[in-house]
């Protein structure tokens, strides 16, 4: 850390209850978010890796630099020879209910495979945990969704063209499919050390929990609307702009449910970032794909039409920083259009995603931060307010 970066912090008033935006508490090694550039992965803009395969990604990630054709290949087959789960793991995730959001299942899950399998290492573990996602998430929306019993990992293919091997879709799958849900894998991966399921996951590791009861517990905080589920809400607002604006969604059409809603003072989604000052560029690249195979879709078309006209729209209220799309605003239209439109498991396709980057992080904070010794048990500092008649 240099002079400049050295910054005290006088903490006032207007700084608490603000969900510690903006305060540095630690260091990243995997990812970080520029306002203007966007999201990077150990250096490499995220437009420039979205493409690669996705062990690659991963190895970027897990080692901070771009690995060796030799070295990702051998990084491959060691994740393959992790990927399956035991008939324990299945039989429990079978037996799981099926009612109520598969969010709720999606932790539990997690939890019985460390239970079961985990091997009280964070560097195992982590490796372990990554390898059997692509299974374990297979599993679970197959018998979610009632679709049928899930094949075991082909040895054979790779990262994400196993997962998509292993989903029993009703009505098949195609190789369009299979390239949208490894682009929203690899997008998804990690999104700097302070967003909140990365946070949490990290804070209760602090605690020297398990690998496993930590992500259990980033994906619960994953869960929420706000967060990992805020995929599934811009979905069903790009839907009900599709319904209300006519069969064609013109963008004068779009434009005037966007203006209704504001009048109405209601929630305007896939809209706005807590950092980003630009359009995310996840979002841009998800954009050009939907443009470039899907630009006949009628609900692409109402994306593409909201994307245009919710930043004009927004930018007109100066309070507003940040009137550009994020990633939620299209990945969920691109999904459905790709023939995976089943909303309710798009955020478990997120948990599938973010487990990599969360579990990598715990890694350094407990094994190589503060030169081996690991980050202290988080513990912020909490002032006593006495209740009032307004509180």
């Amino acid at each position: 850390m240099n002079d400049k970066e050295k910054v005290l912090f006088e903490i006032r008033e207007e700084n608490l209850e603000t969900g510690l935006r903006g305060f540095p508490v630690g260091y990243c090694t995997t990812s970080s978010v520029d306002p203007i550039k966007g999201l990077i992965y150990a250096g490499y803009p995220i437009d420039q890796v979205a493409f690669w395969p996705p062990e690659e990604v991963i190895f970027l990630l897990m080692h901070g630099k771009k690995g060796e054709e030799s070295q990702v290949k051998e990084f491959s087959e060691e994740l393959k020879a992790q990927a399956t789960l035991s008939n324990e793991v299945i039989e429990h995730i079978k037996a799981l209910p099926k009612k109520g959001h598969p969010m709720k299942s999606f932790p539990i899950a997690i939890l019985l495979l460390g239970m079961l399998e985990g091997k009280e290492d964070y560097r195992k573990d982590c490796m372990s945990l990554i390898a059997k996602m692509p299974h374990l998430t297979a599993v679970l929306i197959n018998s979610h969704a009632g679709w049928g019993e899930t094949p075991p990992p082909d040895p054979e293919l790779g990262y994400m063209q196993n997962f998509v091997n292993m989903l029993q879709l009703p009505g098949g799958k195609s190789e369009m499919l299979e390239r949208v849900l490894t682009l929203f894998n690899i997008l998804h991966y990690d999104h700097g050390g302070g967003n909140l399921s990365t946070f949490v996951g990290k804070a209760v590791a602090s605690g020297l929990e398990d690998l496993y009861g930590s992500i259990t517990s980033a994906m619960s905080a994953l869960a929420g609307p706000r967060h990992g589920k805020a995929n599934q809400e811009s979905l069903e607002f790009t839907k009900e702009a599709l319904k209300k604006s006519g069969a064609k969604a013109s963008p004068d059409a779009i434009e005037g449910f966007l203006r209704q809603k504001l009048a109405n003072k209601e929630l305007i989604y896939g809209f706005g970032h807590a950092v980003l000052r630009v359009e995310d560029p996840r979002a841009t690249v998800q954009y050009k794909m939907a443009e470039e195979f899907y630009s006949d879709n009628p609900l692409v078309k109402a994306a593409l039409n909201l994307r245009k006209a919710g930043t004009k729209v927004l930018k007109e209220n100066p309070k507003i920083t940040n009137p550009y799309p994020n990633v939620d605003a299209i990945s969920g239209t691109l999904l459905t259009a790709a023939g995976f439109g089943y909303p309710e498991y798009y955020t478990v396709l997120f948990g599938l995603s973010r487990v990599v980057g969360i579990s990598i992080q715990i890694v350094y904070e407990r094994c190589e931060a503060r030169g081996g010794k690991g980050t202290p048990i988080v513990r912020p500092k909490y002032l006593y307010k006495p209740k009032t008649a307004s509180t």
